[in-house]
């Protein structure tokens, strides 16, 4: 997704948020203890559940092919080179780049070969129709550990959790107007999550392209990279002006509602089939380099730390 747009410069542009972004007021952290692959939680009175993934299959299988597409090589075939962001790891199919571990999770390990080359995963629902219902609400939730690793170790890593339009696909060239949500973002290891709108036209437009409309906040107790913690995004259409929500364990950190663009915006986003969920790993590019101010990955980067996803859950609230 580069190109003519720049695309992860573009949608993952997110990737230019990076520092600029102030953490969000502190909220009061409250450690959470939970076990390393917990249930997916039943939904809360009023929700219902329309996609989930427990990733409880066996120890080095690949996730379910009825829920996901696994992407593979450099890049969409005619898309954007590096997915758009500059990345340089290749996404494969491989059991030790992508596998359910046999504990109840879903394990994305970067790689790096003799010869310097890196591969990892990256996957995508085969659902594209995720949104609310009529003067309702939609939950994008998951239960994720960033790579374990921080400093030099991790100058590099790029692990994330988000949605796209379902435009995009088999199209690659129409972001950021189709809309992007980053439910949580991490790069090189810092303690904090992002979370990002992308949308309307790119540079600059109503979200600030390439960067996007950005909020942030560390991890509450322990740290990102050292615990499982619940990532979300809420998009309500019950309330007015409607309003899209990110949070981390339950906490919001960033909001954008209705009237902070204009109507055609919104409409380009949110007036189409729905969205698919991602998750990937990806190694180097525009939002680690702009994290860091250097070109990454670092000389002291080292591979083999994954992300664990316990599960992904969508639940919708009707109106």
């Amino acid at each position: 997704m580069s190109v003519n747009y720049p695309r992860r410069n573009t949608s993952r542009s997110r990737w230019k948020t990076a520092l600029g972004s102030a953490l969000g007021a502190a909220l009061l952290a409250v450690p959470l203890a939970f076990p390393a692959a917990a249930a997916v939680p039943p939904p809360p009175s009023g929700w219902t559940t329309v996609f989930t993934d427990d990733f409880t299959g066996a120890a080095g299988s690949l996730p379910s092919n009825e829920n996901w597409i696994i992407d593979t090589g450099h890049a969409y075939p005619g898309g954007p080179a590096n997915w758009g962001t500059g990345e340089i790891q290749n996404y494969t199919a491989d059991p030790a780049n992508l596998a359910q571990d046999g504990s109840g999770n879903l394990r994305i390990t970067p790689l790096r070969d003799g010869a310097g080359n890196w591969t990892s995963a990256r996957i995508e629902t085969q659902r594209a129709n995720f949104k609310p219902p009529q003067g309702g609400a939609l939950r994008i939730e998951g239960r994720v550990q960033m790579p374990n690793v921080t400093g030099g170790a991790a100058l590099g890593y790029w692990p994330a959790f988000w949605a796209l339009g379902s435009p995009y696909r088999g199209n690659y060239w129409n972001w950021p107007a189709v809309g992007e949500f980053d439910i949580m973002e991490n790069v090189n290891g810092i303690n904090s999550v992002w979370g990002v709108l992308h949308c309307g036209v790119n540079p600059g437009g109503p979200c600030n392209e390439t960067t996007g409309l950005v909020g942030s906040r560390a991890c509450p107790g322990a740290s990102c990279q050292s615990a499982f913690h619940t990532y979300t995004f809420e998009w309500d259409t019950s309330v007015s002006p409607n309003v899209f929500r990110w949070l981390v364990d339950g906490q919001q950190f960033h909001a954008v509602a209705q009237n902070q663009v204009d109507a055609t915006t919104w409409a380009n986003m949110t007036n189409h089939a729905g969205y698919f969920v991602l998750l990937n790993l990806a190694i180097g590019g525009a939002f680690p380099n702009n994290n860091s101010g250097t070109t990454t990955p670092g000389p002291g980067i080292a591979p083999g730390h994954p992300m664990l996803v316990d599960y992904v859950t969508v639940l919708t609230r009707g109106a």
